[in-house]
């Protein structure tokens, strides 16, 4: 029994010997201790704490080389190899995570909006929500700083930029179609349905290397990647009816909705400021098919529209109403692939297919044109730690473009053109700290149609300089191909693309419900298009002899906490802008911007009415035109815009909405502008028409009922 006593004392005895005491000091980046930090060696249970001096110490049976690790929630894990036998005193320092909720975040010319954004100026509600939006995503987006109001076009412009010169992806492919058609003077919409996305990118300028063919914006749509339960959703409008149907299952998803409208009932209780002989009229749908696979997510969207309206218009240069019946097809398809594979690597990939189809009367002339377009995307993405990631991918997009213009005479002139644009680009994402953080990355493409390359650098800065605000600071080159509207009419040899570079810099506030952002930007364009005709037309002569500058502050203060159950923002923008370009004699602001505009938008849930109540006023200063009956070109100015806009959403049960919305409650007569005659009478004087909004208001009422497992949602996020 002696024996086997002295043979555990002398095992023990040994055990105790074979231990070495690891100790040391933990701090972060500034010297300052690190308490309650784990440290331990890898692949073992030897370990301690960190006291509050950041010391710690402990023993370990582990010999030669063994890896130390030491981890805490907002610093970044560092593993050493150290030497067992002489680890004692030593001190490590710990470098903060750039992963953490409140690192740096670049957002010089983005706007952000969804559950996923870092930093974000919007909500999902809020597309749908806005007084005066009317469910339309681009209505929405005019609300905030950088957009002009040209209400007679309703496309989004940005910073002194045409809409053409905005591009718009769902799921980061591209939509060579986002808008309905419409005719001049009589203003179009989105063309997506708000409740299908969970997040949008706004971005007003500087935007990454992976997106082109875009000289002032990218407006980036994301589809749900799944919904939360089965349901179905009917709306009751007066302008139409709505059905959507949500099914779910274990890996896969469907959503699918149709809506058909129809403005008469709207046109016979509203004055109209047009003649219509036979009202707008739309069946639409979207559908989105999800699959879950193990390592990733494959959706396919696919949306088609009918619309078809016909009008006596009033031209100046006419005695007599000139009849314009159009008729539009439209059909896009969207399939995309984002997974993981390897080690870190991320793998975005898919392809669009977008049809439009147009047929006009115009009296007895006839015009048909069909666009058919592609874009194929590869983008890889490779994280080689929280402090680098690459990415690198390449896009093709496919556009066809063919116009029969049919005289009443019997000519028939026939346009059109075939683009191919191949285009690879390269991206980092660095972050130096918690604190600064840069995206730089360059995008070159090949035009086969003006047989141009382009190669076109992007950089961006970030610097948090406390733990609520930081400075964003972007730079990019940035190329289009000239509008459809001048390359189907002749030799694209003659053409070159449209150039822009951005210069930004930003500022931005979040903490507590509450954001201020300011940004200052510079714009110069060059290249733009000239030519030397009263329209752009087959016989004129064209170049890329034009430029322009854009220039200017935007302001936005979003407050949610301040007064209980009030959420609003407010958005100021100026702009200094001059362009010589089309057919301009000079350089002169386009008659498409307002120096000054602001937004102004509210919302208030009342409890005890359960009721939601919404107010936006939107003010623009007025809009340059040109006066043939004076000297100087784009000289005249328009009375400034103002529209008061109005909603209310009243809950009759938890999932059955009353809805009522008013635009321009006020009935303010707004113009947007003046169409003077080509030739002058015979007093020597031009004549002229005001440009004014189809109807001084629009007027809706709807019920919208949901009918869920949970019997709790409803479409509140819709309206």
């Amino acid at each position: 029994m002696k024996t086997i006593i002295t043979l555990s004392l002398l095992l023990f005895s040994a055990l105790l010997f074979a231990q070495t005491t690891i100790s040391g000091k933990i701090l972060d980046e500034k010297g300052k201790p690190v308490f309650g930090a784990n440290v331990f060696i890898e692949g073992t249970y030897d370990g301690a704490s960190t006291t509050e001096t950041g010391a710690f110490s402990f023993t370990t049976l582990a010999t030669g080389n063994p890896t130390l690790v030491v981890s805490f929630l907002i610093f970044e894990t560092s593993k050493t190899v150290i030497d067992v036998a002489n680890f004692q005193n030593k001190t490590i320092k710990l470098r903060e995570s750039v992963t953490s909720l409140d690192a740096v975040v670049i957002t010089a010319g983005t706007l952000e909006a969804g559950d996923k954004a870092r930093v974000s100026v919007l909500k999902p509600l809020d597309i749908v929500t806005t007084a005066g939006s009317a469910g339309n995503i681009i209505a929405a987006l005019q609300t905030l700083p950088g957009t002009q109001t040209v209400g007679e076009d309703g496309r989004l412009f940005v910073r002194g930029g045409e809409a053409n010169e905005t591009q718009t992806f769902v799921d980061g492919i591209r939509v060579a179609q986002p808008y309905g058609a419409s005719t001049n003077n009589v203003p179009t919409r989105g063309r997506f349905s708000p409740f299908l996305f969970s997040g949008i990118s706004f971005s007003t300028g500087g935007y990454s290397a992976e997106y082109g063919e875009a000289l002032s914006s990218v407006l980036l749509l994301n589809t749900q990647d799944a919904p939360d339960q089965n349901k179905t959703e009917i709306s009751f409008m007066t302008v139409g009816l709505g059905i959507g149907n949500t099914q779910k299952w274990k890996k896969s998803s469907w959503s699918v909705n149709a809506n058909y409208l129809n403005l008469a009932p709207y046109q016979a209780l509203i004055p109209q400021n047009l003649d219509w002989n036979s009202p707008f009229q739309s069946l639409s749908g979207e559908t989105v098919y999800r699959y879950n696979f193990n390592n990733g997510i494959l959706k396919v969207y696919a949306a088609f529209d009918n619309s078809t309206f016909d009008i006596n218009q009033e031209n100046i240069n006419s005695p007599e109403k000139i009849r314009v019946a159009l008729i539009n097809n439209n059909f896009y398809l969207n399939s995309s692939y984002k997974g993981v594979f390897g080690n870190n690597w991320q793998i975005t990939s898919g392809l669009s297919y977008g049809y439009s189809n147009n047929k006009i009367n115009l009296e007895a002339d006839k015009v048909q044109n069909a666009e058919n377009a592609a874009h194929l995307k590869l983008k890889l993405r490779k994280s080689f730690s929280d402090r680098l990631k690459l990415s690198f991918g390449a896009d093709y997009f496919v556009t066809q473009f063919n116009e029969d213009f049919n005289q009443n005479t019997g000519s028939i002139f026939t346009n059109g053109y075939d683009a191919n644009i191949a285009a690879m680009y390269t991206e980092a994402d660095i972050f130096f700290s918690k604190k600064w953080a840069a995206k730089v990355g360059v995008r070159a493409s090949n035009n086969d149609l003006l047989n141009e390359t382009a190669v076109s650098p992007r950089i961006s800065f970030a610097y948090k300089m406390a733990k609520n605000s930081q400075f964003s600071f972007a730079y990019g080159d940035f190329s289009q191909t000239p509008n459809a509207e001048y390359i189907k009419y002749s030799n694209s040899n003659q053409f070159e693309s449209e150039k822009a570079s951005h210069y930004i810099l930003n500022f931005q506030y979040s903490k507590n419900g509450k954001t201020f952002r300011a940004e200052t930007y510079y714009k110069d364009y060059r290249d733009l298009v000239k030519f030397d005709t009263e329209t752009a037309a087959f016989n004129s002569v064209y170049d890329n002899s034009g430029s322009g500058y854009a220039k200017g502050l935007d302001l936005f203060w979003r407050d949610g906490k301040s007064i209980k159950n009030l959420e609003y923002w407010i958005s100021y923008s100026y702009i200094d802008t001059k362009r010589d370009y089309r057919n301009f004699p000079m350089q002169v602001t386009p008659n498409f911007v307002a120096d000054h505009s602001v937004s102004i938008v509210t919302k208030y849930w009342i409890n005890d009415w359960k009721s939601q109540i919404g107010f936006t006023n939107s003010y623009s200063a007025g809009r340059p035109y040109n006066n043939p009956n004076e000297t100087k070109f784009m000289n005249g100015k328009t009375k400034s815009y103002n529209s008061l806009s109005f909603n209310w959403a009243y809950l009759l049960s938890q999932q059955k909405i009353l809805y009522f919305s008013v635009s321009n409650v006020l009935g303010t007569q707004n113009v947007f502008g003046y169409e003077y005659a080509n030739n002058p009478d015979n007093a020597g004087f031009y004549k002229r028409k005001e440009i004014i909004p189809t109807a001084d208001r629009f007027f809706f009422v709807g019920f919208f009922w949901t009918i869920s497992n949970d019997k709790k949602d409803n479409q509140l996020r819709n309206l």
